[in-house]
């Protein structure tokens, strides 16, 4: 049988929420990381290898022949949206490794999916061990979706969600760390605190290149990573195709700015005057666009999750107009207080 929840779903506003994270519709399950895995097996099997005394190779069936549990836990997202309350159903992490019998000189786990690009993520296994990860097949009731990460997947509790993951196929015990995709492809932290906003990795731009593309108003296909550009008038910036996750534009003068296809995840435009600017298919998720003034601004296309639109201060309003462009699949994917707002002006 399995062992109680914990807790009751708050699925409420009132749930305490990490800095900077925002509650997802009710019912709602934002889509993130790839959409489907590689053409599943007949039979879908873990395997367990690495620094282990006996490599497993387990069926689902072998699987949930351990014992289960059901957990409550508050999924957040890097890109600002939470979903508190999840039941999820599967087994420990620990009960999974136990027969495998890890060796002393075990000090990381590596979690590899069935995916196109062999999606990895890691953690210290201590810590794996210590948050009570799961590997997971069941949520609210009902097989995990193929969508979002089934027949099976590792949930880590008390970590941003690209700590868990999709598709498992492989648990690899290893002596030293090895960055998982997000970490070593977009720079995204290792330890990934929602509680201490560990989003990135600090940048690795020199003072150099931040004045040369500065000067240049060129960020076209560029990797700049939190780049900071508080100060710097930028009006006709072409950051078409650029890299520009956790990117700090507030307060920028960036009319008719060009981001279209961009990386925009988790970028700072609060207070920037973006008047006829463009981000068609680019990723804004996360984005802050807080009171800035989007009157003539191009949104369609763009992946909108946890994009925040709302104002924090009544002095300062965030300037929609029925110029400012959003197309209705970007609206729909706001989480529900930005789209109400959104959809208002």
């Amino acid at each position: 049988m399995p062992e109680p929840i914990d807790s009751p779903p708050p699925n409420s506003p009132t749930t305490p929420l990490p800095p900077g994270q925002q509650l997802a519709a009710r019912g709602r399950w934002p889509q993130v990381g790839e959409k489907a895995s590689a053409p599943p097996p007949d039979v879908w099997t873990l395997e367990v290898l690495g620094l282990v005394k006996n490599p497993l190779m387990l069926t689902l069936d072998q699987l949930k022949q351990l014992p289960q549990v059901e957990r409550s836990i508050d999924i957040h997202c890097v890109t600002r949206w939470s979903k508190p309350g999840v039941r999820c159903r599967g087994v420990r992490l620990a009960d999974v490794l136990k027969p495998a019998q890890p060796s002393a000189a075990a000090k990381f786990i590596s979690f590899t999916a069935h995916s196109t690009r062999r999606h990895d993520t890691s953690l210290p296994l201590a810590d794996a061990i210590h948050l009570e990860t799961l590997l997971v097949w069941e949520v609210d009731g009902v097989p995990l979706a193929p969508e979002h990460g089934g027949p099976l997947r590792s949930i880590v509790p008390e970590r941003y969600f690209y700590k868990s993951l999709k598709w498992l196929r492989e648990i690899k015990l290893l002596e030293r760390d090895e960055l998982g995709f997000w970490e070593r492809e977009a720079g995204y932290h290792n330890t990934a605190d929602p509680w201490r906003q560990q989003r990135y990795m600090a940048p690795n731009l020199s003072r150099l290149e931040v004045r040369a593309a500065l000067k240049s108003k060129n960020f076209a296909g560029r990797e700049l990573r939190s780049i900071d550009c508080r100060g710097h008038e930028l009006a006709g910036l072409d950051a078409r195709s650029a890299l520009l996750r956790d990117a700090d534009f507030r307060d920028c003068p960036l009319a008719e700015a060009c981001f279209d296809g961009a990386n925009l995840s988790n970028a700072k435009f609060a207070g920037a005057r973006l008047r006829g600017s463009s981000f068609a298919g680019a990723d804004v998720e996360g984005a802050d666009f807080a009171g800035a003034d989007l009157r003539g601004c191009d949104f369609r296309g763009a992946s909108l999750f946890g994009a925040t639109f709302v104002p924090e201060l009544p002095d300062r309003p965030t300037v929609i107009d029925a110029t400012t462009l959003f197309d209705t699949q970007g609206l729909a994917a706001l989480m529900p207080e930005q789209e109400i707002f959104v959809r208002s002006r």
